[in-house]
């Protein structure tokens, strides 16, 4: 089946309903199942974001103008993950206690507008891709995935975005910022505040894929690839340097990686289901982020590689 029949497929489903409420964040995933159940339902779909500490002030903004853009109703709720312990251990099953509470709140703002049925944005890509604790949420909550439902891998949800002329159709992921925690140390406003601001610095100076890890005061700074000779430059090192201490980061580092989804955690992918951070590969998820380890091999590489002569061509 295309896209265009999988569409079509998907919004003849949400029209059988008689409302929905769509969990939005106003990345790709759930502003697609946004603008589908928009189209097939009108006003009896409604868009909701879950507003918690975990959610940069950014995000909340964004979710609130793509919401505009597609012309659907727009509620926001709140409710704060770090008064549960289970969550602020942040163990490997930290995103499942967060999608449980996230959800909830859904479908408790769901019940309050005689919405029977609630939807998030996990596409047909995201249950192969790793250690997935927030899908586990979704089930036990009995969430409805139309994007699943019918099929609609990470590329065909862009493709649909365009369709639906969405700004965010190559949106980035932007997973929720404990992502930036590696497991087993704990989650706190201070460390969530930090890295926020953080992150704004580095989006404010033009880097759009990239994540700032917090480890327990060590910034650590991944940026994509492909833009990764912009943090090399001196002026960029400077400034990350100076103003990452002033936001409570004790020591600032780059790591010469780059951008890796899920390098502080124990499966290796940084998301749940939906649109928290699963999206295309290479991007962060929202499910859980742990290991700390930084570089690849053995030690019993060492002496190779302190044998080995540094390439240089000066």
């Amino acid at each position: 089946m295309d896209v265009a029949a999988k569409l079509d497929t998907a919004r003849a489903d949400l029209a059988e309903r008689d409302g929905v409420l769509v969990a939005f964040s106003g990345g790709v995933d759930s502003s697609v199942v946004a603008a589908i159940a928009h189209d097939a339902l009108g006003d009896d779909a409604v868009a909701c974001t879950a507003k918690s500490e975990t959610l940069p002030a950014a995000e909340l903004e964004e979710a609130t103008r793509v919401a505009s853009e597609i012309g659907i109703r727009h509620e926001v709720v709140e409710f704060s993950e770090l008064e549960n312990p289970d969550f602020v251990t942040n163990d490997g099953d930290r995103c499942y206690h967060c999608r449980t509470m996230r959800l909830s709140a859904m479908f408790d703002a769901a019940e309050g507008l005689g919405v029977d049925v609630v939807c998030d944005g996990t596409n047909a890509d995201d249950p192969g891709a790793g250690h997935r604790p927030g899908l586990r949420a979704v089930r036990e909550l009995d969430a409805y995935s139309p994007l699943l439902a019918h099929d609609l891998t990470k590329a065909e949800v862009r493709e649909i975005a365009r369709r639906y002329d969405l700004s965010v159709a190559d949106k980035p992921a932007m997973a929720c910022l404990s992502s930036r925690i590696p497991t087993g140390l704990a989650v706190t406003p201070e460390r969530l505040t930090r890295v926020e601001q953080a992150e704004a610095l580095v989006r404010q100076w033009g880097f759009s894929q990239f994540r700032v890890r917090d480890h327990d005061g060590l910034a650590r700074i991944e940026i994509a690839p492909e833009e990764l000779d912009a943090a090399l430059n001196p002026d960029f090192v400077r400034a990350a340097r100076e103003h990452l201490t002033e936001v409570g980061f004790e020591h600032v580092t780059l790591d010469l990686h780059g951008y890796r989804t899920g390098s502080v955690s124990p499966a290796g992918d940084d998301a749940t289901a939906g649109d928290s951070e699963a999206t295309a590969p290479g991007d962060d998820a929202a499910a859980g982020d742990g290991d700390t380890a930084t570089t690849d091999g053995d030690a019993a590489d060492v002496d190779d590689l302190l044998a080995a002569e540094y390439p240089t061509d000066r």
